[in-house]
C-alpha cells in the first residue's frame, strides 16, 4: 500500500468531482486500489456527487455535471475578502445539499432537531452577526433579560426561533436563511477587511468580526454535514485554505479558554503547524496530534474527548484537559 494516507484522504472530494489534475489523479488512483478505507469514502463521496446532481447523472466517473456541483459547492468567494470566503463556501455547500430533503424534513438531525429545526438553528444563530451588522432579524423577537447570561439567552432564542419556525413551512424557513446569509455576505464587513477588524462580542466570544464570520462557516458547516449524516450522504470538508483558517482560530479560543496556567501540551494539526497550550513557564508535559476535520468536529461537540482519533504522548492528564476544554466548548 501507499504511504500517502492522509494526502490521498485530502484529495477524496476534489476526486469524486472529477477536479483532480493527472499528477494528483496518479496519487489517487493506485492507493484506492489497495486501500479498502479510502475506497469506501471514495464511493460515498462520490454517490453523493450523483445524488445531489440529480437522479439523471450518470455512472462511473463524474463528466461536466459533477464538475458543476464542485462549483456551485465550493465556489470562489462572491466577492467577499477572504475572512468570509468560508462562510460563503459553507452556505453555498448547504444551499447545494438542502433539496435532497424534500419529504424528509422531519428527519431526525441532531440533539432533538429534526432537519426543518437545523435549518431554524442557524437562522438563529446568523442573526447574532446579522444584527451587529445592521441586519434586521426575520423572526420576532424573544421576550429576554438583557442581564441574562448568554448561554441562557442563547437557548431561550434558539428554542423560540425553532418554535416560530414549526409553524411554517421549511420552504419559508429555507427562504429565511438564505435571505439572511446573502445579506451577510452582502455587507460590507464581508468586503472590506478594515471594517471587519472592529472586536465585537457575540455568543461569549470577543472577536473581531472576521473572526465572527469563521465562527458562521464553522456551524453552517457543521450542521451541513449533521444533515448529510442524517441523509446517509457524505458532505466533503471544507476546501484546505478555509478548513486551515477554521483550525487556527479554534486553536486560539481553545488557548484563551485554557488560559496561560493549564500544563503545557505541544498540540499539532496533521500537515499545519504546532502550538504550545498552557503555560509558558513550564516544560511540555505532553504531546497531542489530531487531524484537522478531527479536530473541529471535537470542538464541534461531534466527538467525545475519549473517542476523537488522537496521536499523544506523555502526562495523559494534560492530554485529557486538552480534549476535555476543546470539547467543552461546543455550543453548536
Amino acid at each position: 500500500m501507499t504511504d500517502d494516507h492522509a494526502a490521498v484522504r485530502d484529495l477524496l472530494a476534489a476526486w469524486a468531482f472529477g477536479a483532480l489534475d493527472p499528477a494528483e489523479e496518479e496519487t489517487v488512483r493506485p492507493h484506492l486500489a489497495e486501500c479498502e478505507s479510502c475506497a469506501a469514502r471514495a464511493a460515498r463521496l462520490r454517490e453523493t456527487v450523483r445524488l445531489l446532481d440529480g437522479p439523471a447523472a450518470a455512472p462511473g466517473p463524474p463528466a461536466d455535471g459533477a464538475l458543476s456541483l464542485a462549483l456551485r459547492i465550493r465556489p470562489a468567494a462572491p466577492r467577499v475578502a477572504g475572512h468570509a470566503a468560508p462562510y460563503a463556501a459553507a452556505v453555498a455547500g448547504l444551499k447545494a445539499l438542502l433539496p435532497e430533503l424534500a419529504g424528509r424534513w422531519a428527519t431526525p438531525v441532531v440533539h432533538d432537531w429534526d432537519a426543518h429545526a437545523t435549518v431554524a438553528h442557524l437562522l438563529a444563530a446568523d442573526e447574532h452577526l446579522a444584527a451587529r451588522l445592521g441586519i434586521d432579524a426575520r423572526v420576532p423577537p424573544s421576550p429576554i433579560a438583557q442581564d441574562t447570561p448568554w448561554e441562557d439567552a442563547w437557548n431561550r432564542r434558539t428554542a423560540d426561533v425553532i418554535a416560530h419556525e414549526h409553524g411554517r413551512t421549511p420552504e419559508e424557513t429555507v427562504a429565511d436563511w438564505a435571505a439572511q446569509a446573502d445579506r451577510l455576505l452582502a455587507a460590507p464587513e464581508a468586503r472590506e477587511p478594515e471594517l471587519a477588524a472592529r472586536a465585537v462580542t457575540l455568543m461569549g466570544l470577543r472577536l473581531p468580526v472576521a473572526d465572527h464570520f469563521l465562527v458562521r462557516a464553522f456551524e453552517t458547516w457543521i450542521h451541513t454535514d449533521d444533515i448529510g449524516r442524517a441523509l446517509g450522504l457524505s458532505v466533503a470538508p471544507p476546501p484546505q485554505e478555509h478548513l486551515w483558517q477554521l483550525v487556527r482560530l479554534a486553536v486560539r479560543v481553545l488557548g484563551l479558554a485554557l488560559g496561560p496556567s493549564a500544563p503545557p501540551v505541544l498540540f499539532s494539526v496533521t500537515g499545519g503547524e504546532e502550538w504550545v497550550l498552557g503555560s509558558e513557564d513550564e516544560p511540555v508535559q505532553a504531546e497531542l496530534a489530531l487531524e484537522p476535520v478531527d479536530f473541529c468536529l471535537l470542538l464541534g461537540g461531534r466527538y467525545a474527548p475519549e473517542t476523537v482519533p488522537r496521536g499523544a504522548t506523555g502526562d495523559a492528564a494534560a492530554v485529557r484537559n486538552v480534549l476535555e476544554r476543546a470539547a467543552s466548548l461546543a455550543w453548536l
